[in-house]
């Protein structure tokens, strides 16, 4: 009787671990993509991407490993994270490729 209640314990407490890995690796942000015009706000020296072909108005980037400044004013893919618990998209970008020169 006790080894059918430990085992049933051990079988309880993995099932548990393995569904709490399995949502916390849900939870986190996967990466994608964006294309649009790279804009810098002269003030703040921040990087958004507008005229996006689908998705949001607009999207901040937070933070970028990618040189953006040789390409504001031209259009570009960015690749990266979303930002959570931001009010607009936000994006953590880890790659950025030149699309364009120009910016509709």
């Amino acid at each position: 009787m006790k080894v059918s209640i430990v085992m049933a314990a051990v079988v309880f407490t993995c099932a548990l671990g393995f569904g709490l890995r399995g949502e916390a690796q849900q939870d986190a942000p996967r990466e994608h993509s964006m294309t649009g015009c790279l804009q810098k706000d002269a003030d703040s020296g921040t990087f958004r991407l507008t005229d996006l072909e689908r998705g949001p108005a607009t999207v901040e980037i937070a933070e970028s490993t990618a040189n953006l400044n040789p390409h504001v004013g031209h259009k570009v893919t960015i690749t990266g994270t979303a930002v959570p618990g931001k009010e607009t998209h936000t994006m953590k970008v880890t790659a950025m490729q030149h699309v364009s020169g120009t910016c509709p």
